[in-house]
């Protein structure tokens, strides 16, 4: 790439669309945790009133899948052949994605768009002797270090070895700038990596934001929210249906565990729970 290809006006142009892009990401993080926050404090609210019903309701079944095993074991040793019942499934708690943590923008390169070449090798030497030379040591372990990081220096100019006295002027504190020199390229490639990282994570943000609209508990709560405010309360009637299932379920157990495998009833009770199973005359010949 021509370094002149990026201007001090372009820079700025390019600087102006990156931070209106992190703007828009931050409005976006901001939309989530909105949303978030409100569906899961009626999820919370939910749950508070309908948890313990399902839980009850979700043991009942349990119950009655026991006493389905047992007549169906029973009466498969007395010749009625049918599918084992069907294991019961717990009702799942309704839970949201939480939105990953985002990952910080490159560092930007030291010295802004500076057009400064980088310097000869002779003049990485000097600096590398200024900063490293022993007699700037202020202790005899330091000297030691420097006397070894000097040597490196040395052996480094005598071969033409730029990356390596590079790395110990760096590594020594030199700023990046006196060191690679100014380069355009390296601002155009981090403005590219930081518009593809802002990107990438608005990315990420708005699928966990579609993903929490398409929820079904986001459609539950909007229809709830929007009864409550004609002056109904649509939780007070799931719950009023759950109770009623509870009382159909203890009084299907109640039969259900005191039925003899040899009565019809038995077979009855299996049907109803089960359309698997077989009619009554349905048997296992010589029987």
């Amino acid at each position: 790439m021509n370094p002149q290809a990026l201007t001090p006006r372009e820079l700025e142009r390019r600087r102006a669309q990156l931070g209106e892009l992190r703007r828009y990401l931050s409005e976006q993080e901001q939309e989530f945790g909105r949303l978030h926050g409100e569906l899961q404090r009626f999820i919370d609210r939910y749950l508070a009133l309908l948890s313990p019903l399902t839980m009850e309701l979700d043991a009942l079944e349990s119950q009655i899948y026991c006493a389905m095993r047992y007549l169906h074991e029973a009466l498969a040793r007395n010749g009625v052949q049918s599918q084992p019942p069907a294991t019961p499934q717990a009702t799942p708690l309704p839970r949201l994605s939480q939105l990953p943590p985002g990952a910080p923008l490159p560092p930007e390169p030291e010295g802004g768009l500076v057009e400064l070449g980088p310097p000869s090798l002779k003049t990485l030497y000097r600096r590398a002797a200024m900063r490293l030379h022993p007699d700037l040591a202020p202790n005899e372990r330091e000297r030691a270090d420097r006397e070894h990081k000097m040597r490196l220096v040395n052996e480094a100019y005598g071969a033409g070895d730029r990356a390596t006295l590079e790395t110990l002027l760096l590594g020594a504190g030199e700023p990046r700038v006196r060191v690679l020199g100014g380069d355009a390229d390296a601002m155009m490639e981090w403005l590219r990596q930081a518009e593809r990282a802002v990107q990438g994570r608005l990315r990420v943000v708005q699928a966990h934001l579609a993903a929490l609209q398409t929820h079904p508990m986001h459609q539950l709560w909007q229809s709830i929210t929007g009864a409550e405010k004609q002056g109904l309360d649509p939780l007070a009637v799931m719950a009023s249906r759950l109770r009623n299932q509870i009382a159909e379920r203890r009084r299907e157990l109640y039969i259900g565990q005191r039925l003899q495998p040899a009565s019809g009833m038995a077979e009855a009770f299996l049907r109803r729970w089960d359309p698997r199973f077989p009619v009554a005359s349905q048997r296992v010949a010589g029987r």
